[in-house]
């Protein structure tokens, strides 16, 4: 029992120790500069509302499925989100001009879109739209059926 017991009280006394000087390395050290500038990059872009985007579903095999409806939003430099929602009908395009040529449908009927899938249609229509380096990210936030 007294082994145990020892045991017990240098594991706590080790953790107490290594978490203390931890704490007063941060302290002394700040948080550098890697932190501040991960801080200055997320405030720094913003979302975009593509608005309703109607999109063939089709199988592996060239078949129409049927059609979904998208809503995406699109992750942009601050500075660039007028240039963006300017830009618009050029991306809408340029999705158009993919979707019909990638098979999206999933699920046994082919009702189901592939939002990955679409994700990276959309990705690769940004820089044709909006150049190279402008689209981020894009977040499907809504897929129905039309």
């Amino acid at each position: 029992m007294k082994k145990i017991l020892f045991l017990l009280i240098v594991l706590l006394a080790g953790l107490g120790l290594g978490g203390g000087a931890a704490y007063a390395t941060v302290m002394l050290l700040g948080p550098g500069p890697a932190a501040a500038t991960a801080h200055v990059a997320e405030t720094d872009k913003t979302f975009v509302d593509a608005g309703k985007i109607l999109a063939p579903l089709v199988f592996a095999d060239g078949r129409l499925s049927g059609y979904v409806q998208f809503q995406i939003q699109l992750e942009v430099p601050a500075e660039k989100a007028e240039f963006v929602a300017a830009r618009m009908p050029l991306l809408l395009h340029a999705i158009n001009m993919r979707t019909y040529r990638t098979p999206m449908a999933a699920g046994p009927d082919g009702l189901i879109p592939d939002l990955e899938t679409f994700r990276k249609v959309v990705m690769h229509a940004g820089p044709e739209a909006f150049g190279a380096g402008v689209l981020r990210k894009v977040a499907v936030t809504q897929a129905n059926p039309a």
